[in-house]
């Protein structure tokens, strides 16, 4: 494995000296700036032998760097080893940026490689600002790692389909309406629509082009007067491709999009330049561009009653499977063979018997002792741990529904723990509580409140090194915005009612253990006063905690009564969806606390 990445590493690095390309770009991104990729796109993955869905690759003549970011620091570590590429943690202390490492190591008038169509407008803007004293050049059009990487995947061009009204509560004419409505107050012509998870839940679509998200290879132009949807052929069916035109949207051939923008030339443009990629835009020559947040990412981070009512169906459906998992693997460990993949597909197999279970949301995270401590670990049958009935075993998975989207983590102790696990697991219980059960004036932002969830580690001296919650789509992406709950600066944007986000800090000892728990919460109208209006969350999630991880000496009396509360939920839920073991099981776990 790792004489093919230095072997590849040799490769491209012959095809940069033969273009004069000082430094060759790789980042995780599709051609619309995807969190997660289908089989085509993985071309840092391919170069570096690095598997995590964050990260960026910059190979030099004479180098190679990975940059990634705390979810994956450990994870890294191990996949780069003895391949020739140095991992660079991204915002640790002392350790550069991409810009300040390419400043670091390139001479004046150096040249930059990188394929312009997975490369975001801002990204370039920003390197050529930080390497204005370099006389930069960039090269853009074309891919190096395509000639490099024999045997490489089709692009993805599985069927799509409609996503009925009773899922999606509002027809694709009533959305686009709104972007037209947009588009007016912005004295704008048209919006350009790259982002795939915007495409998909504006026009009411689903697909299957990247794996455990539901959407489809597309790209967008909504005008005033016109909408053009472009895809792969075969991709929508004939009677589909019609009903999109009596709605007046005309389906067009995936690239087509590259020589239609040329034609552009009096307009104002709308354009996310960190969701639209460098290639396409470099084709743009009209009267002005408009950069902001996709009016879509923000209409539909707002879920409307019929997508709420659905939520809370979805997540009643993936409690009771959870549930049903955390019982089996309690009554089963030590007793019959489990280990960490063999956990995840348990899980996925109650999940099955859910109606309208779509597949799971993101690579089931099943991480066994040591293992929890790797936030984005994926076991394989090289690394697998065998489940024993001590220490933890950290799940962290969610399920795709028609009804919705699910993303949940439970810690689940299988034994004896030390003082020391069971200190930790309440803490992190603790801020994750905190955080359900916040108030808070509206306009409130995740930066605000992050320190509820940080609060009960930063008093031991503990923290975790990722954020703690990220919007979650309705039967769309498990990773949305613009809302996140996080310390970083790009956490402004402010909570609305109808957002759903998830709550999940941690804590992870290298080596040892780690611990996460995770909800998904409804953001709510609390009350409002002279003082303003007030909103709150309310959990979907519908999973008991792991009672017998908890120190009681560490909790307040309103912990207490939070947990038990919580506990009553879950149970009057879940105990008609459930045998009478399992339900008196949870029964017990109810009265606990």
């Amino acid at each position: 494995m790792k004489s093919n990445i230095i072997n590849n590493l040799n490769k491209l690095r012959a095809l940069m000296k033969e273009r004069n390309i000082d430094a060759y770009i790789i980042p995780t991104n599709d051609f619309h700036g995807s969190e997660y990729v289908g089989e085509y796109f993985k071309t840092r993955s391919f170069i570096s032998g690095f598997t995590g869905s964050a990260g960026t690759c910059v190979v030099t003549l004479n180098s190679a760097g990975l940059w990634t970011d705390g979810r994956y620091f450990l994870q890294a570590e191990k996949e780069l080893e003895n391949s020739s590429i140095d991992l660079y943690r991204s915002l640790e202390p002392g350790v550069p940026s991409i810009f300040e490492f390419l400043n670091q190591t390139l001479g004046n008038k150096c040249k930059i490689g990188f394929d312009g169509r997975v490369v975001s407008v801002d990204f370039v803007e920003e390197l050529k600002k930080e390497l204005i004293s370099k006389e930069l050049e960039i090269s853009y059009q074309e891919d190096l790692i395509d000639l490099v990487w024999e045997n490489r995947p089709s692009i993805s061009k599985e069927k799509a389909f409609e996503l009925d009204i009773k899922y999606s509560g509002e027809s694709r004419v009533n959305k686009l309406n709104q972007i037209k409505e947009r588009l007016n107050k912005l004295n704008a012509d048209l919006l350009i629509l790259t982002s795939l998870d915007d495409i998909a839940w504006l026009f009411n679509l689903r697909g299957n082009d990247v794996a455990c998200n539901p959407v489809l290879l597309a790209y967008a132009v909504i005008a005033k007067s016109y909408v053009k949807l472009y895809v792969n052929e075969g991709v929508l069916s004939s009677d589909l491709i019609t009903k999109l035109n009596s709605e007046g949207i005309s389906v067009h051939a995936y690239n087509d999009i590259y020589e239609d923008v040329k034609l552009l030339m009096n307009e104002v443009v709308v354009y996310q330049k960190n969701r639209v990629n460098y290639a396409l835009c470099s084709l743009i020559n009209v009267k002005k561009v408009i950069n902001e947040v996709n009016y879509t990412t923000i209409l539909k981070a707002v879920k409307n009653e019929t997508e709420i009512k659905n939520a809370y169906y979805a997540h009643l459906k993936d409690g009771v499977a959870v549930t049903k998992f955390i019982y089996w693997l309690k009554t089963n460990v030590g007793k019959i063979y489990i280990d960490e993949i063999t956990a995840a597909d348990k899980l996925e197999e109650f999940r099955t018997e859910q109606e309208n279970f779509m597949g799971i949301s993101f690579e089931t995270i099943a991480g066994y002792k040591e293992h929890g401590a790797i936030i984005h670990y994926s076991a394989t049958c090289e690394s697998k741990l065998k489940v024993l009935p001590k220490s933890f075993l950290l799940v962290d998975s969610g399920g795709q529904y028609l009804e919705g989207t699910t993303d949940i983590t439970r810690t689940i102790s299988l034994g004896e723990l030390t003082d020391q696990e069971k200190l930790y697991y309440t803490l992190v219980l603790k801020g994750h509580l905190a955080l359900s059960n916040a108030v808070f004036r509206n306009g409130t932002t995740g930066g605000m409140l992050d320190i509820l969830a940080r609060e009960p580690l930063y008093n031991y001296g503990l923290n975790y090194n990722h954020g703690t919650g990220h919007g979650v789509g309705s039967f769309l992406n498990v990773h949305e915005g613009p809302q996140n709950i996080s310390p970083t600066p790009r956490t402004s944007y402010p909570f609305q009612e109808g957002m759903i986000t998830s709550n999940e800090p941690g804590i992870y000892l290298p080596n040892e253990f780690g611990i996460r728990i995770e909800n998904l919460i409804l953001c709510k109208k609390h009350s409002e006063t002279n003082f303003g209006k007030f909103l709150c969350f309310d959990d979907l999630t519908l999973v008991p905690y792991d009672i017998e991880a908890i120190d009681l000496n560490v909790l307040t009396d309103v912990d207490k009564e939070l947990i038990h509360n919580y506990h009553e939920k879950v149970y009057n839920a879940l105990k008609d969806y459930l045998t009478v073991d399992e339900a008196n099981w949870l029964k017990s776990i109810k009265e606990a606390i």
